[in-house]
Order: C-alpha cells, then structure tokens, then sequence
C-alpha cells in the first residue's frame, strides 16, 4: 500500500511541474492536494497528518515556495479530510466532488493567507479556477485508485 501511495505522489509531483503557459497556470488541477484528500480519506490507517506535511513540504522544495507554506496547508486539508473521512466516503461522486472542491479552496486560501503574512503579493481568488477543475476531475481520479488498488489486491 505505501509502495502505491509513494508512486502517486511521484506522478502528481511530475504532473506539479510540468511547464505550462503562462496564462493556463491557474487551470492546472491540483494534483497533490487532490491525493492527499483521496489518501487522508480512504486509507487513513495508511496516510496520516506527518505524511501530509511530508508532501507538503517536498512541494516546497518543488516549488520553491518559502519552507512551510505547503506544508501547513496539506496538514489542514489532511486534518478536515480524517475528521469527516466516513461521512464524505458514503457520498455520491457529484457530493464529494463538491467537498473536495471546498477542501481544495481552503487548501488555497489558506496559502494566500500565509503567504500574504511572509510579505508576499496575493492575488485575486483565481486559485478557485483550480479548485474547481480538480473537483472535476475527482471521480476519476476515485475510479483510477480504486481500480488499482484493486488490480494490486490491496483493499481489505
């Protein structure tokens, strides 16, 4: 299970950094935020809130962002994900879609938030752009780890 796990973060982190334009930059789907909800919420045994910091804090490094800023956000995100984790996972695809897309926003104010603390220029809420193609793109990212973890015999 962690062997998978590790894997998808190394493909969501290849995906991060894969050039776009300029003016497309904000329509990317938020890969790594979209798998630690998925992971913080169907495998909470196996993913927990050390892990998320540790994908945040690799996304700094990725980035370049200042140390912590990802970090913080991926553990709010992972923290509200285990909270209602059972509640979230009965839901129909459409519902959680709906969920991530609001997990996803917090993800991103969160960091506007702190990064406008560090000084830095915060823009307008366009990171919500990004929210909502990433709430898209959830129920196939659910039917693709399901099936794998399936197809490698690891659900219980």
């Amino acid at each position: 299970m962690r062997a998978l796990i590790v894997i998808s973060f190394l493909l969501a982190f290849v995906l991060m950094v894969v050039p776009v334009s300029f003016q497309w930059r904000w329509c990317r789907p938020e890969f790594v935020v979209l798998l630690v909800i998925y992971w913080a919420m169907f495998t909470p045994q196996h993913f927990g809130l050390g892990a998320a910091w540790l994908v945040g804090l690799f996304q700094d490094l990725l980035e370049l962002a200042p140390l912590g800023l990802n970090a913080m956000a991926m553990m709010l995100v992972a923290y509200i994900s285990h909270l209602v984790y059972q509640r979230i996972r009965n839901y129909v695809f459409w519902h959680q879609a709906l969920w991530v897309f609001v997990l996803i926003g917090i993800f991103g104010l969160f960091s506007s938030w702190l990064s406008s603390f560090m000084g830095q220029q915060v823009g307008t809420p366009v990171f919500l752009v990004a929210a909502l193609l990433s709430s898209l793109f959830w129920p196939f990212l659910v039917i693709l780890m399901s099936r794998l973890q399936v197809y490698f015999r690891l659900l219980q």
